[in-house]
C-alpha cells in the first residue's frame, strides 16, 4: 500500500504544486469538490475591489469603455479558447449553462430544419446533467414541431439510438455522475455519419481534460467557469459554435448585446457576425471579470501537465480506497481506463449520503449525488497526494466506526 510518505515524496517533485498558493484554501480542508464549485484564486477578493471600489465607484458609466466592460465576454472567450481547442474570436464567456444550452440546440435544430427536415429526434443520455434534459424538454415542448427526446442508459447504446430521424446528439463530454468521458472526436464523426449534429456540454470538462473541438469536428459545446476554471459561484458560462455554422442562423435570445449594431438603437434586430450574437443582454459585469482571475492561473501551466496530475490523482485515490476500505461495500462507477475518465472518481455505498456528511464534518469535502454516489474532484492546481492518502484515510475511520449512522448525518440538506 502506498504510504503518506511516499504521497509526500510526490508532492515534492511536483512541478505542479506552487500554484497551489494562487488558492485561498481553508485551514484543515482537505477540498475534493472542484467538481461542483472551484476554490477561490486569491487575486478574485482584490479584483472585485477593484470593479465595485474603482471601475464602478469611480468609473461608474464610462467603464463600460474605459474598463473594458463591452468587450469583457469576448475577451475572456479568446482567453478560455485555447483550453477547449477554439480559436480567437470564436468563445463568448456569458449567462448560464442552461441557458446557452438553449441558444445553441435551437440553432441546431434551425439548422437541421434547413438541411433535414424530416430529422425530430435529439438523442441524448438518461444520465445526462438533469438541467441539459429539462432544456431539451422544454425547448421541444415550446416548439410544438414534433420534436422528442430519444434517451440512451449507456454510451454504447448511442449508435444503435442514432438514425435517420436524429437532429441533433447532446452530450456531456464527461458524465457528471460517473466520471466518464467520451471519445469525442469518435463520437462525432460517428454523429456526423448519420446526418445529425452534435452538441458537446463541457461543464466536468474545462479546465479538467485536454478538449480539442475543431479537431474533434463538434458542432456546438457550452459549459460553466465555476467548478475546475474557478470563477466564482455562479459565474458565467460559455458557448462556442464552429465557424462554419455560427453564421448560418440566429440564435433566439436576440437581445441587444448580440444586435450588429448595439448602440443605434435600431427597432428590428440584425445578429452579430460570429459569436457575438451569442450574447443576449447586459453582462453582469463584477462577477464577470473574477473568472479572469482563474483564466490567469490556466496561463501559467498547460493541460497536458494538469491531465499528467489529474490521473495520478484520480489513481492514487482508487488504489488507496480499494486497499483501505476494500470490506466496507464500496463499488466503483467510475473508469479505470484513463482514455475514459475524467478528472473525479464516485464510488457507490448504500449509506452514500450518510459517508459525506461525516466526511465534511472531519474536514473533507466531496458531494452526494442520486442514488448513492459519493462523488470527489481531484483538482491538479491544488489538489495535493498527501491530501489524498489522508481524506483516503479519514474515510476509512469513519466505515470502521460506522460514523455516519450517527442522526446528524442523516438529515438531508437543500444541497447535498
Amino acid at each position: 500500500m502506498t504510504t503518506r510518505n511516499a504521497c509526500l515524496a510526490l508532492d515534492a517533485e511536483d512541478s505542479l504544486a506552487p500554484l497551489r498558493q494562487q488558492f485561498a484554501l481553508p485551514q484543515g480542508v482537505i477540498y475534493l469538490d472542484g467538481n461542483s464549485l472551484g476554490a477561490r484564486p486569491v487575486a478574485a477578493l482584490a479584483r472585485a475591489q477593484q470593479v465595485i471600489e474603482q471601475e464602478w465607484g469611480n468609473g461608474l458609466i464610462r467603464s463600460w469603455n474605459s474598463a473594458g466592460w463591452r468587450a469583457l465576454s469576448e475577451r475572456l472567450g479568446d482567453r478560455l479558447a485555447g483550453l477547449i481547442g477554439a480559436g480567437a474570436g470564436e468563445v463568448v464567456v456569458t449567462d448560464t449553462t442552461s441557458i446557452n444550452l438553449f441558444k445553441v440546440l435551437s440553432a441546431a435544430l434551425q439548422v437541421q430544419n434547413l438541411r433535414a427536415p424530416g430529422r425530430r429526434v435529439i438523442v441524448t443520455e438518461s444520465s445526462n446533467f438533469p438541467t441539459d434534459l429539462y432544456i431539451a424538454e422544454g425547448l421541444a415542448e415550446m416548439l410544438q414541431q414534433g420534436y422528442s427526446l430519444r434517451l440512451v442508459d449507456s454510451p454504447e447504446e448511442l449508435p444503435q439510438a442514432i438514425d435517420q430521424d436524429t437532429a441533433v446528439v447532446m452530450l456531456t463530454h464527461v458524465n457528471y455522475k460517473t466520471g466518464h468521458m467520451h471519445d469525442m472526436q469518435a463520437t462525432t464523426a460517428l454523429i456526423h455519419e448519420c446526418g445529425a449534429l452534435a452538441i458537446w456540454d463541457l461543464a466536468h470538462s474545462a479546465g479538467a481534460v485536454p478538449v480539442d473541438l475543431k479537431q474533434a469536428g463538434a458542432d456546438y459545446a457550452i459549459g460553466c467557469t465555476y467548478k475546475y476554471l474557478n470563477g466564482g459561484p455562479g459565474s458565467q458560462a460559455f458557448a462556442w459554435v464552429a465557424p462554419a455554422l455560427v453564421d448560418l442562423v440566429k440564435q433566439p435570445l436576440s437581445g441587444w448585446f448580440g444586435h450588429a449594431r448595439q448602440f443605434d438603437m435600431e427597432s428590428r434586430y440584425e445578429p452579430s457576425s460570429g459569436i457575438a450574437r451569442y450574447l443576449c443582454g447586459t453582462q453582469p459585469i463584477t462577477s464577470l471579470a473574477m473568472v479572469e482571475c482563474g483564466l490567469d492561473i490556466f496561463a501559467q501551466t498547460d493541460m497536458a501537465s494538469l491531465r499528467r496530475k489529474s490521473l495520478a490523482l484520480t489513481d492514487l485515490f482508487i488504489e488507496l480506497v480499494e486497499q483501505r476500505c476494500g470490506a466496507h461495500g464500496l463499488t466503483l462507477i467510475t473508469p479505470r481506463e484513463h482514455a475514459r475518465r475524467g478528472s473525479h472518481v464516485s464510488f457507490e455505498h448504500p449509506q452514500g449520503y450518510a459517508v459525506i456528511q461525516a466526511l465534511i464534518a472531519r474536514g473533507v469535502i466531496g458531494d452526494y449525488r442520486e442514488p448513492r454516489i459519493m462523488r470527489f474532484g481531484f483538482t491538479p492546481l491544488y489538489t495535493s497526494f498527501t491530501e489524498v492518502w489522508d481524506a483516503v484515510q479519514i474515510l476509512g475511520e469513519i466505515l470502521d466506526q460506522k460514523t455516519w449512522d450517527q442522526a446528524q448525518f442523516q438529515v438531508r440538506n437543500s444541497v447535498t
